[in-house]
């Protein structure tokens, strides 16, 4: 009865037909064991509507770097671009954070930036293609400190007058009522006086009950970890390096500012050099043609520090009634960068050296060097930097002495702003922004950074995995090929067909270049 089957007599048609009994007793059976009628007790998944009241806020500055090659610029403009800006990127992370929450702004889609209520600042306003180490900016954000229970409102309020101007505050970033906020001392001794903005936000007992937990709460290490949840929001050429958690009272990124500092990168030499047989008019006096007299621009950088009138040094904007064009430059140098290498051995060929780049090599020094224009200075003009840097350029090539910058800057003998190129944008980097006390004569920085892996707990968040060097070294990897692999091929090319010692002059050299900036004074 139940032992097995056998098959082998069956006739094909009747195994068929077996098999077919089979198939719908093992369907019968599995519908039993798995009625569809069961219930899924699982709920659909729902957005919660977000409520600014039920969160406190702070005012905080946040320290940025950027690469600007991709960007058109710091700023947002009104008008459409044709790339994206540093600002509208900070705009969607901030609103996908829901750290700002302005009111009608889809998070996921937060349209046209604009930060009313945030109490948002910046401190440079860097152009299309310029980057940026220590770029800052201040803005109010949401906090994890717990709220004060709400003390009970008069009779009037109870009433119900007044209560939809306070639900429609509600968001934005403004201080709420009762909430404790840490600063710290102001950077000018003016500020914070009694009347001041930022003085007169209430005062309360430290022995209230109903303010113990907010009090409780550790203003760092509870806190949101602002840098890293914007950085995992933000595109990876756009990274928030730290976090000031308490900024000095009256505190504005743009006003409180007493210093910026910037890098100008170059090689040297500037452009590709050729070889000596095949220049034309070429003097013991001239530098060879690519090579840079380093030594005449430093001389002409250190003319421009000091107080002095730049308005042969910027672009004036139309649009702005500019009247005064003075700024004060602390300091003015050429440095050279270390440990930077090339993969240009072609350039330390002696056909290609210029004969006092050899002279003080002593077979040790490799070409190209990089070095930086490296300015620091209270305030600038528009495109002021790379104004100063195109002359230090003709200073450096020979076409101008330094005396061209004392000249300049007399604006009584040149009233106008002769006609020169101005230097391209990418290799200008805004290197960093300082906050001093406003009676420091050595302006050292006065906010209270927290750098990303200085706070317990989030120690991995700088070289752990998915960290902030993590993030870069991706970033400086893709750029580092793309400069080896143009080295290579720059090596290859130098290397194929004739030597370089046994060419012969003819018509391939350059032209020499006639710029002489003080020929033709053009007004602007």
């Amino acid at each position: 009865m139940g032992g097995t089957t056998d098959y082998s007599d069956w006739s094909h048609e009747n195994l068929i037909k077996r098999v077919t009994e089979l198939e719908k007793e093992l369907k019968d059976n599995t519908k039993s064991a798995n009625p569809t009628n069961k219930k899924n007790f699982k709920k659909p998944r729902c957005e919660r509507e977000f409520d600014p009241s039920k969160y406190n806020t702070r005012l905080i500055a946040l320290k940025l770097a950027y690469l600007g090659k991709r960007y058109n610029g710091f700023e947002h403009h009104a008008h459409p671009t044709p790339l994206t800006t540093i600002e509208e990127e900070l705009w969607k992370a901030l609103n996908k954070a829901r750290l700002i929450f302005p009111q009608g702004v889809n998070p996921l889609a937060p349209g046209e930036v604009n930060w009313e209520g945030c109490e948002y600042s910046k401190c440079g306003r860097t152009d299309k293609g310029v980057s940026a180490f220590g770029q800052v900016i201040g803005i109010r954000v949401r906090s994890n400190r717990p709220l004060p229970k709400p003390k009970a409102k008069p009779a009037l309020e109870e009433s119900g007058e007044g209560d939809a101007g306070e639900e429609e505050n509600m968001h934005n970033t403004y201080p709420r009522e009762n909430g404790i906020e840490v600063t710290s001392a102001p950077l000018s001794p003016s500020a914070g006086i009694p009347g001041s903005k930022g003085s007169d936000r209430g005062t309360f007992s430290l022995e209230d009950p109903e303010i113990q937990e907010s009090l409780d709460f550790n203003h760092i290490t509870d806190e949101i970890p602002y840098p890293q949840v914007l950085n995992r929001l933000l595109p990876p050429d756009i990274r928030i390096l730290a976090w000031c958690p308490s900024p000095p009272i009256d505190f504005s990124a743009r006003f409180s500012c007493r210093e910026r500092r910037y890098r100008y990168f170059f090689t040297q030499p500037a452009f590709s050099p050729i070889p000596s047989q095949l220049e034309h008019g070429t003097s013991a006096s001239k530098m060879k043609d690519g090579w840079l007299d380093i030594d005449a621009m430093r001389e002409a950088a250190r003319l421009y520090e000091g107080l002095h009138d730049f308005r042969n040094f910027c672009k004036v904007d139309p649009g702005k009634q500019i009247t005064n064009f003075e700024r004060r430059i602390f300091y003015a140098n050429i440095e050279e960068v270390d440990d930077y290498t090339s993969s240009l051995a072609y350039v330390n060929g002696g056909s290609f050296l210029d004969e006092s780049v050899r002279s003080k090599a002593n077979g040790e020094s490799k070409a190209p060097k990089v070095y930086t224009f490296t300015l620091h200075g209270s305030a600038f003009l528009w495109h002021q930097v790379r104004h100063m840097v195109a002359i230090l350029f003709l200073v450096g090539q020979g076409l101008e002495k330094p005396s061209v910058v004392s000249e300049l800057l007399d604006v009584e003998k040149n009233p106008g702003r002769p006609t020169y190129e101005m230097a391209t944008d990418t290799p200008l980097v805004l290197w960093d922004c300082i906050f001093p006390h406003e009676d420091d004569e050595s302006r050292t920085d006065a906010l209270d950074w927290h750098y990303i892996g200085d706070t317990p707990g989030y120690s991995e968040g700088k070289y752990g995995q998915a960290g902030l060097m993590d993030d870069l070294w991706k970033v400086w990897r893709e750029r580092k090929i793309d400069s080896i692999l143009a080295g290579e091929l720059m090596g290859i090319v130098s290397r194929q067909g004739v030597e370089a010692h046994e060419l012969s002059g003819g018509k391939g050299g350059r032209e020499e270049v006639k710029r002489f900036l003080m020929e033709v004074i053009v007004q602007d």
